[in-house]
């Protein structure tokens, strides 16, 4: 173990810090798409007892019309924000009719490209802003990508470890540059293991066939209707000749947070020749918000993200230069078919012990190289990570994966005991044993699990994904929300929809300007 992480580990084990871990703090932001009772793609609108997608904090829209996205506050025990997630879900489920909530991350056989609803936000300039957006993302990548649905999982070390942490390593610079530097090490050490998550919670080895189009791949056919990978734990992470020709230039270094803000802050204003020869409009309608390399910094596609909570009209990377880094936001998580909300307790106890030694054990800057070899490992992952004998590389060699992923949650374990001496309990222990179950045995995996439940009962990837999405459903529809809580969620729809109506209402200045405005916003901030 590295001196630095044994120290930190025995400076929060000291009884005066040991409650600190207590207060990390877990969101989740689930996707999924809302399917008909044939697991074909809904084409209704996003339900209005929903609430409104534009204001609704809890229940709103991702890409599409059809792709809804469930938001959980940010809450100290994991359990809790589980439970909240459920409570959405079943909220959701008695407002659905006959619809189901499609259960892995690979989308149901999706319609024509043009008969894909994009999610729409009403007449106010946020509500315009964010529709035009989703337009030049169809134009820029296809409505068929968008379609993808994931977890993402946010997560925050407590304001006050910082100082301690700072004050015991002599960090020159305030409290808010330690923080910030300290959360980049922790983006940059994700980015060096993030390759385990996918072995471990990769669920997406197949895909219906029709999702590719026709365009060529290196995908093998199943059966009539599904593509896969026999040894690919996330197809979803996976490149499935997807790659943005705009972004691949792109790799924001994660040396320091002014270089990251920096490369997104110069994406977000600098031309790309094939999206310049489209324009902005197309017969007086707005196509996309401008002709750079990325429209918003939210475009730039990265399994992991450093953020800071925005005021209102306040836009990501402006939160972060003012007032640094104050959660990531781990996206590159599929969702598990087989878990009614698509994660549980066991993944999200794994998931703290793991950024948890991300953040404490030392983090060299990345070089061209180590950052290469980071790509690289993730991509071989996705792909063949369940193939015997896969050899990744570590500093310059070649290390077979079981040995190096044992190594490393042999590494994680003490993250694991702490936490669970902060909290009491075995929890993340017996956690972390899951884990290193499926690397002692792939079969255990959810990739490898998808596969054999496809095999046992026949069916294509949609067949399966389909029959686990009605599982789910009896699962939420069985037990309603109390009349209490379900009247909550229903004020809550209520008042969204009510919020809508007055931004719109009372909307001041033009469309045009308001975009012009939000791009100029971006070009004056300075580092």
């Amino acid at each position: 173990m590295s001196e630095i992480l044994n120290r930190r580990l025995a400076l929060l084990g000291e009884r005066a810090n040991l409650s600190l871990l207590e207060q990390c703090l877990h969101g989740i932001e689930r996707e999924c798409l809302r399917v008909t009772s044939e697991g074909r793609l809904a084409q209704t609108p996003h339900p209005e007892e929903l609430g409104s997608a534009l204001t609704n904090e809890q229940i709103t829209t991702d890409y599409s019309e059809s792709l809804l996205e469930f938001i959980t506050p940010a809450l100290p025990d994991p359990a809790d924000t589980l439970a909240s997630l459920d409570s959405i879900h079943r909220f959701a489920y008695s407002k659905l009719g006959s619809e189901y909530l499609w259960s892995p991350s690979m989308p149901c056989p999706l319609p024509a490209e043009e008969d894909i609803p994009i999610a729409y936000y009403g007449t106010s300039n946020i509500g315009q802003l964010k529709y035009v957006y989703r337009k030049g993302l169809a134009l820029r990548y296809g409505k068929t990508m968008q379609c993808i649905a994931g977890i993402h999982y946010n997560f925050s070390l407590p304001e006050q470890l910082w100082p301690l942490l700072k004050e015991a390593e002599g960090f020159v610079g305030t409290d808010r540059d330690y923080q910030s530097s300290a959360y980049i090490a922790l983006i940059r050490n994700f980015r060096r293991y993030s390759w385990l998550l996918m072995y471990l919670f990769g669920a997406s080895p197949a895909l219906d066939a029709g999702f590719l189009r026709g365009r060529s791949h290196q995908l093998e056919q199943l059966d009539p209707d599904t593509l896969y990978l026999p040894y690919a734990t996330s197809l979803r992470m996976s490149d499935l000749g997807y790659q943005s020709n705009a972004q691949a230039g792109l790799t924001p270094c994660y040396n320091d947070l002014a270089s990251y803000t920096d490369s997104l802050r110069k994406a977000v204003a600098t031309p790309y020749a094939p999206y310049v020869e489209i324009g902005t409009h197309q017969d007086g309608e707005w196509v996309q918000l401008n002709t750079n390399i990325l429209q918003i910094e939210n475009e730039y596609y990265s399994n992991i993200r450093p953020k800071r909570v925005t005021y209102t009209g306040e836009r990501p990377i402006q939160a972060l230069v003012a007032r640094g880094i104050q959660y990531v936001e781990v996206r590159c998580l599929d969702i598990n078919p087989f878990l009614p909300m698509g994660i549980d307790l066991t993944e999200s106890r794994f998931l703290d012990a793991f950024l948890l030694f991300c953040a404490l054990n030392e983090s060299p800057l990345l070089t061209n190289n180590s950052c290469g070899n980071a790509t690289s490992n993730f991509l071989s992952v996705v792909k063949e990570g369940r193939r015997p004998g896969l050899q990744l590389q570590r500093d310059g060699e070649p290390v077979d994966l079981k040995e190096w992923a044992s190594e490393l949650l042999e590494r994680i374990a003490p993250l694991a005991a702490l936490l669970d001496q902060s909290h009491g309990g075995d929890a993340h222990s017996k956690a972390l044993d899951a884990q290193l179950a499926k690397v002692k045995d792939p079969s255990l995996t959810p990739s490898a699990q998808v596969l054999a439940a496809m095999a046992e009962h026949k069916e294509s990837f949609s067949q399966f994904s389909l029959r686990q999405s009605q599982v789910h459903a009896e699962y939420f529809r069985s037990e309603p929300l109390s009349a209490e809580d379900q009247g909550k969620f229903e004020a809550r729809a209520r008042s969204s929809l009510a919020e809508q109506v007055e931004l719109e209402q009372n909307e001041v200045g033009d469309f045009d300007v308001f975009v012009g405005s939000y791009q100029a916003s971006i070009l004056a901030i300075s580092n």
